[in-house]
């Protein structure tokens, strides 16, 4: 019974703890014209020390990959598909039995559209991740952002 009242009050300690820790990721969001009516949103990503994010190429059946969906704007035309931007790191993880493809410390997730007519509209989404260290993965988490095309 004691080993067992001790379990349970390490167990909540520890979820406590894991409560009141900030969050390992830091998102900026901006956009920059490239040409009349053309511009690159940029989603980037600072991660803390020690922890990673995935890939939204990392194969099903591994990690919870990044990934990301914009809202219907009739202005808005996205231009390809979103790009990653940053040091990608590659290894075969045994406990999901895949190829798992990671970031550490920075990336940039990076989107081309057009807006149509020279009219001032914003682009917004959702960013869905999971978020990882050597010990620990946190759930995964959505976070939804709204960028000012000008």
């Amino acid at each position: 019974m004691r080993r067992f009242c001790l379990f349970i009050l390490l167990t909540l300690a520890s979820l406590t703890a894991l409560a009141q820790s900030p969050d390992p990721v830091k998102w900026t969001f901006s956009a920059k014209k490239i040409a009349n009516g053309q511009y690159e949103v940029h989603l980037s990503a600072t991660l803390d020390k020690g922890w990673h994010i995935y890939s939204q190429t990392t194969p099903d059946g591994g990690p919870v990959r990044t990934s990301i969906s914009f809202a219907k704007n009739p202005l808005v035309t996205l231009q390809g598909a979103t790009s990653e931007s940053g040091k990608l790191e590659q290894h075969f993880d045994d406990l999901f039995d895949v190829e798992v493809k990671q970031f550490s410390g920075q990336v940039d997730f990076v989107q081309k559209l057009t807006v149509k007519a020279n009219a001032k509209t914003n682009l917004s989404g959702n960013i869905t991740f999971m978020t990882c260290n050597n010990t620990m993965c946190l759930p995964p988490k959505t976070i939804s952002f709204t960028v000012p095309l000008k």
